[in-house]
């Protein structure tokens, strides 16, 4: 029989927790059934996109005859499988585009797109595939999407739901003058009698990432340095709770490590509150420059 051409919507936590049940003992599928409270029709599929990585070995007892296979974690399963424990989401998801033809295409392509819409990239994943056997429709962007958001590989854009690589873990010398770039495109006058042009620091955020290719991580720093060496220039300020500021089109989706039950599997959240910065204990979810004439050094670490 050949193989399905598209990959089959398996979530991370679920080969988390398939590669953990059979880490030690062969597994029937009924007993991986019963491990990971699915349906029988969702554990065979789970099993066979985890034998389709190489993260699962099956054999059948000579003795049994034609009995269904049980299933082992492999080594390259078992490395998987460490990297989550560690928490090494980079590592882990090495692992997965090395094993997945889909998963490394679908970053390739991010990757040479540098910034794109699902649609865009799905029409260059087809188009790219097509001299090969494997096959891409949303449901398989949607997957790998999720898979490169949550260990880190890709960002999307929360506000327009663009995809891209976040090579960057600090910001570049570029940092001010694309700040100051985005800051225009998205300037709004808020407020009863206020005289300065504020903008919301999450999407701020989102797009000069973009631009930059950087972590959100980097970002907040980059802004927070920024602020730190232009007192007066720049100002951050608060907003109420409720605030439109916080609010995305889009999920920032995460990860983190769980240990329930006995299963090593991850919690995964979709957050769509955006987070301001924070300083001094206190939190900002708009920016104002009033002088665009900017200092901006940037803050080694040993």
């Amino acid at each position: 029989m050949s193989e399905r051409p598209t990959i089959r919507p398996v979530t991370l936590p679920r080969l988390v927790e398939l590669t953990n049940v059979c880490d030690e003992d062969s597994q029937s599928t009924d007993a991986i059934q019963t491990a990971l409270d699915v349906s029988k029709r969702r554990a065979r599929e789970t099993i066979l996109e985890a034998v389709r990585l190489d993260f699962l070995n099956k054999h059948r007892d000579p003795d049994e005859g034609e009995a269904d296979p049980e299933y082992v974690t492999s080594d390259v399963g078992s490395e998987f499988l460490s990297a989550v424990r560690a928490e090494a989401w980079s590592d882990a998801s090495e692992i997965l585009k090395l094993q997945s033809p889909h998963y490394g295409a679908f970053l390739a392509v991010v990757a040479d797109l540098e910034a794109a819409l699902p649609e865009v990239v799905l029409e260059r994943l087809d188009t790219g595939q097509a001299q090969t056997d494997y096959e891409f429709n949303q449901t398989s962007l949607d997957v790998l999407g999720d898979w490169g958001e949550r260990l880190g590989a890709i960002q999307r854009n929360a506000f327009t739901g663009a995809y891209y690589r976040p090579l960057n873990r600090s910001v570049s010398s570029a940092f001010p003058s694309v700040l100051l770039e985005t800051f225009h495109n998205l300037e709004e006058t808020t407020g009863v009698n206020m005289n300065q042009h504020y903008v919301s620091i999450p999407e701020l955020r989102e797009h000069t990432c973009e631009r930059l290719q950087c972590t959100r991580q980097a970002f907040d720093k980059g802004l927070l340095t920024l602020a730190s060496q232009n007192v007066g220039r720049v100002e951050l300020s608060g907003a109420p709770v409720d605030t439109g500021a916080k609010e995305a089109a889009f999920g920032v989706k995460q990860i983190a490590l769980t240990n329930d039950d006995g299963l090593v599997s991850t919690d995964q959240s979709t957050d769509r509150v955006m987070a301001g910065v924070e300083q001094f204990d206190k939190q900002y979810y708009y920016l104002a420059i009033h002088d665009e004439d900017l200092t901006f050094t940037q803050e080694t670490t040993q």
